[in-house]
């Protein structure tokens, strides 16, 4: 199965990813990671636009073909992303699930945004305006959303666990 998850950054996405990986044996596909590599190795000084995400949908189309279920963890802002997530499970042929991660509380995301630290080190985390102006499109196909405003994350990664078992 391919998971796949979404949503602004300092929304909990990466907490929850790591975690679901963990508790289901499963790949952890990070395009935060994948991007700081690209940049780190100085093949490109400008922007990468769609490469991160492309060695993404390679290294998920893989490991799916190998038997392994597949956390994909990225923005995942527009529908092309998250039509070709969905064209990777095809090609596999596994089944998808498209979870949105949002925090509807807009000073806790601020705070968790102004708050957090980089987990890579020399990774640069947007700052709360440029998360609020991010381009983010609407996400109708999205099976399941997870409000990580009121709740643990322990809770919500307890209850995907169960969803995605059913």
């Amino acid at each position: 199965m391919l998971i796949i998850l979404g949503g602004l950054p300092g929304t909990g996405k990466t907490t929850i990813a790591r975690e679901l990986a963990r508790r289901l044996g499963a790949v952890h596909v990070r395009i935060d990671s994948i991007e700081f590599a690209i940049r780190q190795s100085g093949v490109t000084v400008v922007s990468l636009d769609d490469a991160g995400y492309r060695v993404g949908y390679a290294m998920a189309e893989d490991n799916l073909r190998l038997g392994h279920t597949v956390v994909a963890d990225s923005v995942n802002p527009i529908s092309i992303t998250r039509r070709a997530w969905l064209e990777v499970a095809q090609r596999a042929g596994v089944q998808s699930i498209e979870v949105e991660v949002v925090c509807s509380d807009p000073q806790e995301h601020r705070r968790r945004v102004e708050s957090r630290v980089a987990d890579i080190p020399g990774l640069r985390l947007p700052t709360w305006p440029e998360v609020v102006a991010r381009q983010y499109e609407p996400w109708p196909t999205a099976g399941l959303v997870v409000d990580t405003a009121q709740r643990s994350f322990d809770g919500i990664v307890t209850t995907l666990v169960a969803a995605l078992r059913r």
